[in-house]
């Protein structure tokens, strides 16, 4: 039993937090996973950006609003749905992730939480469980299934390690130098061929 396991952002629609700090003109937001493989530390600092400059939960829905899959997305999840199963895990929140599944049709997400006060003002963050990629196929394989997994940045490399095949999409030339024995595609087609021969 195989099934495909995809990171979210980057793989399948924009940055939410680059596309956040490009809306607000924060450049400090733009820090991503692959800046900052610490998930823990990078959410902290953005957390205090979004306290400095008073801003909440209902400023960034509004500009995810605005957001679309990136061009081709919907398509290859979309036909990678027709050849085999598909789980996105993301170390993106519920809170973010409504609209944007909506416009990919409602793939299976496993994602985190989000922790916001009454106002608004977000306050922390709950993760499903440590290690949350990694974790998740881990006990994916401990049920019978074959993962193979793609990414884009530092947090999708262990998912990618522990698969029985793995491959970088859309990744920095830093990742591609660190990991030379992965193959790192930059289009959908090539993408969905390689996972189609690993399934075959």
């Amino acid at each position: 039993m195989d099934l495909v396991c995809l990171d979210l952002e980057g793989v399948l629609v924009p940055e939410i937090w680059i596309t956040f700090a490009e809306h607000t003109g924060i450049e400090e937001l733009k820090r991503t996973t692959r800046d900052e493989p610490d998930y823990d530390k990078l959410m902290q600092y953005r957390i205090n950006i979004l306290k400095e400059h008073n801003l909440g939960l209902k400023e960034i829905q509004e500009v995810i609003e605005g957001i679309d899959p990136l061009p081709g997305a919907k398509e290859f999840l979309e036909k990678l749905k027709e050849t085999t199963q598909v789980l996105i895990i993301s170390d993106t929140f519920t809170q973010f992730a409504k609209p944007l599944m909506k416009k990919l049709g409602y793939p299976t997400l496993f994602c985190n939480e989000l922790v916001v006060a009454e106002d608004g003002t977000i306050t922390g963050h709950k993760m499903r469980c440590p290690q949350s990629k990694l974790s998740t196929v881990k006990a994916l394989q401990s049920v019978g299934f074959e993962t193979i997994a793609s990414g884009d940045s530092h947090n999708d490399m262990a998912m990618i390690q522990a698969s029985k095949a793995g491959f970088l999409f859309r990744t920095t030339e830093q990742l591609k130098k660190e990991h030379p024995e992965l193959q790192a595609f930059e289009s959908y087609d090539d993408l969905f061929q390689a996972i189609k021969g690993v399934l075959s």
